[in-house]
């Protein structure tokens, strides 16, 4: 029914590849379980694959099969709560196995393609009205040690900003907010759809501040920023339309970034280290005057 793409789930950690092996299967079991038709090419991401799929009654939908960590285990959860509202809609799951069924939307248009003025508008807008306490399931925004980790990497974040980071993150997290959050809305993560013009997918719930979602919308589109000052113009567009406490917003986005950066050197992905570096070094050097 499915040829996974080559080199699908590398990466992933233990028992990726055992999983990945069983994706033709799932995904033939879940189509006749829950009476779907394929009806079009085999998409995938870092985490998941989705089919799209007709249900019995001609619907478009979409069934996606993912790999569970910490990270996706209550996608589906936080998709019932938001229940439609501005993101995608949960039309079946599998807790077990992975397996969602979703309404279908428009892979090829994302916010990545409207002009930046637009998308951060509505991306911001998501921030503002999916305003929910989180269930007790979802768990906390935390960090690990962002020093042991930068040790065992040779240390190349400057120690300035990695104690400023370690810093941050203490204080943060002594006294974050239980707000449902989607730990990656970024603009690639925004489709166009018919319900409504614009609809999030793949949400990484987690409980915390409002505030903690701004990084992805810099790291993201990030070369349309000019230099320090379009970056911190781009946090406080984000913040007003979001409703969120700038000062905060970029405290958490200097974490984020440098614990992005230590993520990337590790996964030898030095491009977006790069980038995460110069967010984390611009929001640290204050705002311009």
């Amino acid at each position: 029914m499915i040829t996974v793409p080559e080199g699908f789930g590398e990466g992933l950690g233990d028992g990726a590849p055992e999983w990945v092996a069983t994706l033709p299967r799932l995904a033939a079991e879940f189509c006749a379980r829950w009476r779907l038709a394929p009806d079009g090419d085999l998409l995938n991401g870092f985490v998941a694959v989705v089919l799209p799929v007709r249900r019995a009654d001609g619907t478009a939908a979409a069934l996606k099969l993912t790999w569970q960590d910490v990270e996706t285990e209550h996608e589906a959860l936080a998709l019932r709560v938001w229940d439609g509202r501005g993101v995608v809609r949960l039309l079946e799951h599998d807790g077990e196995h992975g397996a969602l069924l979703l309404e279908r939307l428009d892979h090829t248009r994302t916010l990545e393609d409207v002009p930046i003025e637009v998308a951060v508008q509505v991306a911001g807008g998501l921030i503002r009205d999916l305003r929910h306490p989180a269930p007790p399931e979802v768990g906390a925004v935390s960090f690990g040690d962002l020093a042991a980790d930068a040790a065992a990497l040779g240390n190349p974040v400057p120690k300035s900003l990695l104690d400023r980071a370690v810093g941050l993150a203490r204080d943060l997290t002594a006294d974050a907010g239980r707000t449902l959050v989607n730990g990656d809305l970024h603009y690639g993560n925004v489709l166009a759809g018919d319900r409504e013009p614009w609809l999030m997918i793949d949400p990484k719930p987690w409980a915390g501040d409002p505030e903690f979602c701004l990084l992805p919308l810099l790291w993201n589109r990030f070369g349309e920023m000019d230099g320090r000052r379009g970056t911190w113009d781009r946090a406080r567009a984000v913040a007003e339309i979001g409703g969120l406490d700038l000062e905060r917003a970029c405290a958490w986005a200097v974490v984020r970034a440098v614990e992005g950066e230590l993520w990337a050197l590790k996964a030898g992905v030095d491009r977006f280290g790069g980038i995460a570096r110069e967010v984390a070094e611009r929001l640290s050097a204050g705002a311009p005057g």
